[in-house]
Formats: C-alpha cells, sequence, structure tokens
C-alpha cells in the first residue's frame, strides 16, 4: 500500500484523472445530466485535438527545459499560408506541406536563435510571437482568403466516425501522433536525451548528448504540432481567421503544468500534458452548461494552474520523503 501512494505522488498526471473525474461528476450533477450525455461529449472530443496537439508539443519542449510563447501565432499562420495557396489555385497536395513547412521554419529559427545566442526561449518566442502574428494579418491582408468549398479534403481530417459519430478524424490523428511522441519519450534514446537536457544541461553535455540538436528539433516538433492543429481547426471552420489561437500558447503551457509537467524542465509525461488539456476543454464546457458567466473561465484556468504547481511540488517532496524512510 505504501509502495502505491509512493509511486501516485510521484506521477501528478494520476492526480489529474482524479481531479479530471471529480469535475466531471460535479458538472454532471450541475447540468442536470446534460455533461456526459453523447451529443455534449462529442462536441467536447470533437474540439480537444485543436488543442491537445499543442499541448503535447509545449509538454515535449518543457521537458527539454524551454518555453514556445509562439505557437498560438504559429496556429494561425500554418493554415493562413495554405489557405492563401488554396485560393490562389495551388492544390491541396502542395499548400498542406506548405503550411507545415512554414510551421517547422519558425520552430528552426526559435530554436536556433536560442542556442546560438543563449537568448532564453521566453523572449525569442515572445518575439516570435508578434513576428508570426502579423506575417498572419500581412499574408491574409486582415481578411480571410476565400478557399473553393472542395479545395480541401476535410472527410480526411474532420469527418465524424466511430460508434454513434463520437469522434471526429481529428481525433484519431490526434491519438497517433500522441502515442508516437509519447513512445519517443519514454521508449527511445531521443526522449532520454530531452529529459536530461532539461533535468541538468551541463551534464548531459559532459555525456555527449547533442543538446543543441535535441533543443531544436523539439521546438520544430512544438511548432510543427501547432501548425497542423490550426490546419485542422481551419478545415472545420472552412476558412483560417488571422485571429485564431490568440491566448492559446498560454492555455498549452497551463495544460502543461496541470499535467504535471516541471517548469524547471527533465519532469514530465505527454500523458500528463493531454490530460491537462481535457481539463481546460472540461472546466470550459462544463461552466457554460452549468450556466456560469463564461468570464469566470480565466480565473478558474488560473487558479488551476497555481493550484497544481503547488500540489505536484508538494507530492513530489513527499514522495522523496517516503523514499528516505523506506530506505
Amino acid at each position: 500500500m505504501r509502495r502505491f501512494i509512493k509511486i501516485y505522488m510521484e506521477r501528478p498526471e494520476l492526480a489529474g484523472i482524479a481531479f479530471l473525474i471529480l469535475l466531471a461528476l460535479v458538472f454532471q450533477v450541475r447540468s442536470d445530466g446534460v455533461f456526459l450525455g453523447a451529443q455534449n461529449l462529442q462536441g467536447i472530443l470533437g474540439l480537444l485535438p485543436e488543442m491537445a496537439l499543442v499541448a503535447i508539443g509545449v509538454t515535449l519542449l518543457m521537458i527539454c527545459g524551454e518555453f514556445d510563447l509562439s505557437v498560438g501565432s504559429v496556429f494561425a499562420l500554418a493554415p493562413m499560408v495554405m489557405g492563401v495557396l488554396l485560393a490562389d489555385g495551388v492544390p491541396f497536395i502542395l499548400a498542406f506541406p506548405a503550411g507545415l513547412l512554414t510551421a517547422l521554419a519558425v520552430g528552426l529559427v526559435n530554436g536556433v536563435i536560442t542556442v546560438r545566442f543563449a537568448i532564453p526561449s521566453f523572449i525569442t518566442t515572445l518575439g516570435m510571437l508578434f513576428v508570426a502574428r502579423s506575417l498572419t494579418v500581412v499574408i491574409s491582408g486582415g481578411f480571410p482568403p476565400v478557399i473553393p468549398p472542395d479545395a480541401m479534403p476535410r472527410q480526411l481530417f474532420i469527418a465524424f466516425v466511430g460508434p454513434g459519430d463520437m469522434f471526429r478524424m481529428s481525433f484519431l490523428w490526434f491519438l497517433a501522433i500522441a502515442v508516437l511522441v509519447a513512445l519517443a519519450l519514454s521508449r527511445t534514446n531521443f526522449g532520454n536525451w530531452v529529459r536530461a537536457t532539461g533535468g541538468f544541461l551541463p551534464a548531459a553535455q559532459a555525456m555527449g548528448i547533442p543538446t543543441a540538436r535535441v533543443k531544436i528539433v523539439c521546438f520544430m516538433i512544438c511548432s510543427l504540432l501547432a501548425g497542423f492543429a490550426g490546419t485542422i481547426q481551419v478545415m472545420r471552420l472552412g476558412a483560417p481567421l488571422p485571429s485564431i489561437g490568440e491566448g492559446l500558447e498560454l492555455q498549452a503551457v497551463a495544460a502543461a503544468v496541470i499535467g504535471g509537467t516541471a517548469l524547471t524542465g527533465g519532469i514530465g509525461t505527454i500523458l500528463g500534458g493531454i490530460i491537462g488539456a481535457v481539463l481546460i476543454r472540461v472546466i470550459d464546457n462544463g461552466l457554460v452548461l452549468s450556466r456560469v458567466d463564461a468570464n469566470w473561465f480565466k480565473l478558474a484556468l488560473g487558479s488551476l494552474t497555481i493550484l497544481a504547481v503547488i500540489v505536484n511540488a508538494w507530492l513530489r517532496k513527499k514522495a522523496r520523503a517516503m523514499k528516505v524512510e523506506t530506505d
């Protein structure tokens, strides 16, 4: 029993699951049974991938010891590049990769500047947040481009599938990517390098780990997932809006922190980031169904983020104390 409690304390994402179950029960009661209904769950799961994919990338980068505040802008820039090309008659098979390559380029620039000039990634990506958002508006001319209805194969990304049409195709894309990134983090040398780089950089360098390349790759993966998530949202909406993704970067960081990712790097799981994203979507949806003023959402999100940091630090401290006692 003591061993089980210690494992639970060392895995803060498990606390997130417990809190998620508690919130679901509360919102189920407050919404008179609507929250866990098939139609509402369909709505939650249909929108979840657009944020959860960003949270996966941000979680991976935070484990590596860096931040990316530009993901919300990349979320808008990548699909805008695709949308403008589609509006000009470029086929989807070329426009879609062009948007994703744009996202990769932003991640590459973020990584190279951060590593090459030893600038805090907070500053680098804060600047890129404004650069990418400005480019999005300039490319669009301030208005969403008119995309021909049949220019995008929307069925491959947003069509409803599964029993009762419970899921969108985007949810399957999200699951596949989540599994791949989680396996890469937990079962490969690259994952070990990411944790070592974020955990203690001098030691990682002394072991011969190519920490610079590891960080740059993590920046690129983070931006790529943000661009892909934005593309999925644009396919759902039907047009790329210059304003989409505003504030998403902070929600993604909050999701990672709520899921147990350490701000100092080296600690965290992809599952934790996903649980954090689910919690945010559940709170957003549950407050609406409970007829609570939507303006309380940010207060709830901020409070949950602060509480998660406090609880995770306390749990890790207690877990270490238990380890000392059992030795």
